[in-house]
C-alpha cells in the first residue's frame, strides 16, 4: 500500500486518480478548495481517504499542510501535482495578469508542494513525484500561449529536478496527456475575450472547435489513472510519459520538425565558434 498526496481531487485527472488509487487499496491525501468537498472526500473511504483544505496558490499554507499530513497520516510515497487549469486566448488579446495567474497555479503552486514534500522524501531516500503537465508542455498550438508557457516551464523544472534528486532514491516523472474527457476545455478553461479582428480567421475556428469537443475527447481519465498507478509502482519510471494517441502523434511531429530545423540551420549553428 502506498500513500498518495494528490492536488486537486475534486474533478478531472485528480479525481480519477484518487478513485483508482483507493480502489487499488492505497491511501490518498487529496487537496480541495471547498470544505464541503473536503468532507465528502474524507467520507469516500474512511481511514484511507483524507481531504485537505488547501489552495496551492496560498503558498504559505502548503508546507504546514504537508508537514501535518506526514505527521498525522503517514509518510507520503507519491506526490501527484495535478492542480491546474487552462487559459485560452491569443497572446496579444490576453491580459498580462492572466499569465501571472496561470503561472501562480500551474507552476508556482506545483513547485511549492514539491519543495514541501522533498525534505521528507530526501530523509527517507525514497519517493515518487509525478507532475501532470500536458502534451502542450512539449508542443504548442495557436491560442494557448499562456497555458503552454506554464506547462513548458513545469516540464523543464521536472526534468532538472529528476537529475537533482535521483541520487536520493527519488524519481520524478512528467506525465503529458493529450485530449481527455475532463472539464479542462469546459468549466476549467479561462477564455480571454476577443478584441482584434485580425485573429478571427486563424483563432475563431479553433476556439469554436475546442468548445464543441469539450466532453467528447478521445482519452479516458480512468485509463490515464491506471497508467499513473503503474508508473508510481515502477522501480524505473520514465521522466516523460505521454498519454493518448494524439499526444504521441503531435509530439512525434514536433520532434521531427525540430530535427529538420536543426539540420537545415546546422551550418549557421556551427559557425558561431570562436576562432
Amino acid at each position: 500500500m502506498q500513500t498518495f498526496f494528490v492536488t486537486g481531487v475534486s474533478s478531472g485527472f485528480g479525481r480519477a486518480l484518487a478513485l483508482a488509487a483507493l480502489a487499488a487499496g492505497h491511501r490518498v491525501i487529496g487537496t480541495l478548495r471547498k470544505e464541503s468537498d473536503r468532507a465528502a472526500f474524507d467520507a469516500l473511504e474512511p481511514g484511507r481517504s483524507f481531504g485537505v483544505l488547501l489552495d496551492v496558490t496560498d503558498t504559505a499554507r502548503v508546507a504546514p499542510a504537508v508537514d501535518a499530513a506526514e505527521r498525522d497520516i503517514g509518510p507520503i510515497d507519491v506526490l501527484v501535482n495535478n492542480a491546474g487549469y487552462g487559459h485560452e486566448g491569443t497572446l496579444e488579446e490576453s491580459p498580462l495578469e492572466d499569465l501571472r495567474r496561470q503561472f501562480e497555479v500551474n507552476v508556482f503552486g506545483a513547485v511549492a508542494v514539491i519543495k514541501a514534500v522533498l525534505p521528507h522524501m530526501r530523509a527517507r531516500r525514497a519517493g515518487r513525484i509525478v507532475n501532470i503537465t500536458s502534451m502542450g508542455g512539449l508542443t504548442a498550438f495557436p491560442g494557448l500561449s499562456y497555458y503552454h508557457g506554464s506547462k513548458f516551464a513545469l516540464e523543464g523544472i521536472g526534468e532538472s529536478l529528476a537529475r537533482e534528486v535521483a541520487p536520493f532514491g527519488i524519481r520524478v516523472s512528467n506525465v503529458e496527456p493529450g485530449a481527455f474527457r475532463t472539464d479542462w476545455a469546459g468549466r476549467s478553461m479561462v477564455r480571454a475575450p476577443r478584441s482584434i479582428a485580425d485573429y478571427d480567421e486563424v483563432f475563431g475556428p479553433l476556439r469554436e472547435r475546442r468548445q464543441a469537443n469539450s466532453g467528447k475527447q478521445p482519452g479516458d481519465p480512468a485509463k490515464a489513472a491506471q497508467a499513473i498507478l503503474k508508473l508510481a509502482a515502477s522501480d524505473d519510471p520514465p521522466v516523460h510519459l505521454l498519454l493518448g494517441e494524439d499526444a504521441l502523434g503531435f509530439v512525434r511531429e514536433k520532434i521531427a520538425a525540430l530535427s529538420r530545423e536543426i539540420d537545415a540551420w546546422e551550418a549557421v549553428s556551427r559557425g558561431t565558434r570562436h576562432d
